[in-house]
This record gives structure tokens, sequence and C-alpha cells, in this order.
């Protein structure tokens, strides 16, 4: 019985996840963030499909985030991707994941030295999987990089009246894997690394 109430609980986590970006979507920007740092801390603390180990739970005090910074939260246009190989990914127990390239952000550059390449996870239903890099990584935020959307898991922060793509950076999250070695995650592959230092979203504790 288990694995019945691990799955359940595993739903209901995904449930939850989406009702919170389903308010963020809709609320003003930083009432949003603070709503989705409470939610998840609440989330990391108490549920039991936590990443974090149970020994972390018991004096876990919150996450750690860098101040919100309205500048890096901009709407991008997305432009087909160049023409490439899907990444095929072994993530262990969880077996290989397929992500396929299909779009490139337009607008990013500018500000932030370079553009973003959003992948399609392949597979039933299939979802938007967006992770990356910049200069925090590996030292203010976790070496293997962020995600900033994950739709399959609802992490999805929508879109502008005219289209375009919604990348809110102080959003940005970190894999399951920066807290536990039990998890297996997708990193943000070398095409995603953006130079400059986004300091926004969740970091690393001080």
């Amino acid at each position: 019985m288990s694995g019945v109430h691990d799955t359940v609980a595993l739903w209901d986590w995904r449930r939850r996840v989406a009702e919170l970006y389903g308010q963020v979507r809709g609320s003003e920007p930083r009432a949003a963030w603070q709503l989705w740092r409470t939610t998840r801390d609440a989330l990391f603390r108490n549920h039991s499909q936590s990443p974090l180990e149970p020994a972390q739970r018991a004096g876990f005090a919150g996450l750690a985030y860098f101040d919100y910074d309205a500048r890096l939260r901009v709407a991008v246009s997305l432009a087909p991707a160049p023409g490439r190989e899907p990444l095929r990914i072994d993530l262990g127990r969880d077996g290989v994941i397929s992500l396929t390239a299909f779009a490139q952000t337009s607008g990013l550059a500018e500000g932030f030295g370079g553009e973003l390449t959003l992948y399609w996870i392949e597979g039933y239903g299939g979802g938007v999987f967006l992770p990356f890099k910049d200069a925090t990584s590996g030292a203010e935020t976790y070496g293997g990089g962020r995600y900033l959307l994950d739709t399959l898991k609802g992490a999805d922060l929508g879109s502008t009246d005219d289209g375009r793509a919604i990348l809110d950076f102080n959003f940005a999250y970190q894999p399951s894997c920066s807290y536990s070695e039990q998890w297996v995650c997708p990193l943000a592959p070398s095409e995603n690394f953006l130079p400059a230092a986004i300091r926004a979203g969740e970091r690393l504790p001080p």
C-alpha cells in the first residue's frame, strides 16, 4: 500500500503546485512572488513529497532567495530553434527522457548577454521545459542550474495578451537533486548559459 500512498501524495503535490502557479499568473508580480515563497516553504516543510530529507525538514527555516527585482521580469518573443538532435537524459529509476528544442527567446541578449532555448519534453502529454545557468551558478546558486518553466509539473508563468512568453527570473528555482542525492534531475545544457549574474529567485543558503 505504500506505493499507493506515495502516488496519491505526489498527485496532491502536483495539484498544489499547479494551483499555486495559477494564482501566480493572476496576481500582481511582487505579491505573487511572496505567495510563491510562502507556499513553497510550507510544502517543503510539511509535505511527504518534499525533496528535503526528513532530517532536513526538522530544522527547516525556509528556502533562501535573492530580493525581488522587478527588472528581471521580462516578456520575450519566441523564434523557431535551429535544427538539432533531441537531448536524451538518463534519470535513473525514472527512465530516459527526450528533450526537443522547439523555440528560442528573442529579447534577452541585451540585458542578459544571450538567449535561451525552450525544450519540449517528449512523451504522452509533453510539456515545456526551460532550465538555465548563469554567472551565479556554482557560487551563489546551484551549480547544475535552475528551472524557470516546467509545465509538466505546473511551473508555468503564462504569456502576455500579444503572445509573448513571460520569464520572471524571480521565480527561478533549484531542481530537487540540489537538496538530496535520491533525486536525479535534467540539468541545464551548455547552450542555456547566460553570462550575466542573475541575482533573482532561489539561491544557496548564504
